[in-house]
């Protein structure tokens, strides 16, 4: 497996993305968002950044670039696709995961670190976690109040579609613990399919103990398991 990550005018989280997956042994490129085509085993990557100058909405516009067209194809075929902050943000805009991320119920940019409750087992990007032990990965974001109606969050609740859940760092879900006002404590979502995961916290920035902690790896282990790639 490789990956491809893709870059929008605005995205700045691409050389973390990459130096992230290095560390997991898994290549990767740089996709320009006017290029149209994605290879069939890659796992896509939206990274975060201000596509667009999040004019309008976050990822409003960056939803129209050409590439969006393969990302649905890879998506409706199966392929691994994983939207980081700015790359969730753009896959609510273009309907691949549901809801929307308003702004922060603090009104304030959030950077800091948080604790996540991994919510569901069974997908690609959560099947090597640890429910028992949260992860401790980093946030940066204005606009990570993930919104939804009440019926599709029920929806998404019966399907097991929550992947995780903002928590202290003992595993427990408080209000507290929610650094931007996400209801039901929501850091994370997946499609139907489970092979499509938004989520606001950065794994690329838990990759190396120089930079505070490794957690964020396991996602990346956890994808590359599911495929049949061993990474440890």
């Amino acid at each position: 497996m490789r990956a491809a990550v893709l870059v929008f005018p605005g995205t700045w989280s691409d050389s973390d993305c990459m130096y992230a997956l290095e560390r997991v042994g898994v290549p990767s490129r740089r996709v320009w968002h006017r290029e149209t085509h994605l290879d069939d085993d890659e796992l896509v990557v939206l990274a975060g950044g201000f596509s667009y100058g999040d004019y309008l909405r976050c990822g409003a516009i960056a939803r129209f670039s050409p590439i969006m067209g393969a990302v649905q194809s890879h998506a409706a075929n199966g392929g691994l696709v994983i939207g980081i902050c700015n790359g969730f943000q753009i896959l609510c805009e273009a309907g691949l995961l549901p809801g929307v991320l308003m702004r922060n119920a603090s009104l304030q940019f959030r950077c800091q670190d948080v604790h996540l409750l991994v919510d569901n087992r069974a997908s690609s990007f959560t099947q090597g976690l640890d429910p028992r032990h949260p992860l401790r990965i980093p946030i940066s974001h204005g606009e990570g109040n993930y919104f939804a109606d009440e019926a599709t969050l029920d929806r998404l609740e019966d399907a097991g579609r929550v992947a995780f859940r903002y928590c202290d760092a003992s595993g427990v879900v408080t209000p507290e613990a929610n650094p931007n006002g996400s209801v039901r404590n929501i850091a994370g979502v997946l499609n139907e399919r489970g092979n499509v995961l938004g989520m606001m916290p950065h794994p690329e920035r838990a990759c190396d103990s120089r930079l505070g902690g490794e957690d964020g790896n396991a996602i990346w282990h956890s994808m590359l398991e599911s495929v049949g790639v061993s990474s440890r």
